[in-house]
């Protein structure tokens, strides 16, 4: 079996990031593929260095690597668009965000011709029942994360994603507690990190809020999405309404309360060990793909 992955985002957010993992992972299972992406791309260079097959996205590019193709995997809508008009072999599409489905004629024929839409999680699994995509053409493969060695220390801040985007809350953290730092570098803050903010309007799953939970620290996160079904209110984190109150009263009670963020970070770490692996990530996939092709 041999996959195109097609991405057409031109930064590297947490799509690009899962799809360079299971890349690395369908790779270390024997099963080659190839990446088409803009030349410049972030994900084509960090692929490329990978070692992954990387090729600047072009229509000439997508009509000739997809004929030495079994399988399409598309990771963003315009990908879905591409391939839905010029796919000669079966193609699934990775479906992040949790937004409503146009329902336009145009996307319901290209909804249509996808054979198999990947759910990023029960939410976004239900948008699409919403638009019409029958239930058997979709299948819910979650983000995946690394583990780390050893948990955070949680002796830091309070810490919130660095993001321009204003769907993500960043100016109603600031209006609900200035001592919330903003992290351009989670990896390198979470080991010490006492907990993770994660606002959003909108959110298809969370990875940066797996990634959190790996490493042990509890999240504090909207009711919104996907989001509660990895923020588990008083198990694996707090649960809170878009509103500067609600965000300050769970940022003071996890500063303030250390045997909490300790309780809720080992269970959130638990979870995250045991459902939202990159192993548990990749098998998911690899059942899909394999659904398709039989």
């Amino acid at each position: 079996m041999r996959v195109l992955h097609i991405d057409t985002g031109r930064t590297m957010r947490g799509g690009q990031h899962q799809a360079l993992l299971l890349m690395q992972a369908l790779a270390a299972r024997g099963i080659p593929c190839a990446l088409l992406a803009p030349a410049g791309a972030p994900l084509a260079a960090r692929a490329r260095q990978a070692g992954v097959e990387t090729h600047p996205l072009s229509l000439s590019a997508l009509r000739r690597l997809a004929r030495g193709a079994d399988l399409i995997h598309c990771h963003d809508a315009r990908s879905h668009t591409l391939a839905a008009l010029m796919a000669p072999v079966p193609f699934v599409v990775s479906r992040r965000v949790d937004f409503p489905v146009n329902t336009h004629w145009l996307a319901r024929w290209k909804y249509r011709r996808a054979a198999l839409f990947l759910a990023v999680s029960q939410a976004v699994r239900r948008r699409l029942e919403e638009a019409g995509v029958p239930p058997a053409k979709i299948a819910v493969v979650p983000d995946g994360v690394a583990l780390p060695p050893r948990a955070s220390t949680l002796d830091g801040g309070v810490i919130a994603p660095a993001s321009s985007d204003p769907r993500k809350g960043s100016a109603l953290i600031r209006r609900a507690a200035a001592d919330v730092r903003f992290s351009d570098d989670l990896a390198a803050d979470l080991p010490h990190a006492r907990a993770l903010v994660y606002i959003s309007e909108s959110e298809g799953l969370g990875s940066a809020a797996l990634l959190a939970m790996a490493y042990g620290v509890p999240v504090i996160a909207s009711r919104a999405g996907g989001l509660p079904e990895i923020v588990i209110d008083g198990v694996t984190g707090l649960l809170v309404a878009n509103d500067p109150a609600g965000i300050a009263a769970a940022v003071a009670r996890l500063a303030e309360d250390r045997e909490l963020a300790a309780r809720l970070g080992a269970a959130g770490r638990q979870m995250v060990e045991e459902r939202f692996t990159i192993e548990r990530m990749a098998e998911l996939t690899i059942e899909a793909y394999h659904r398709v092709l039989s």
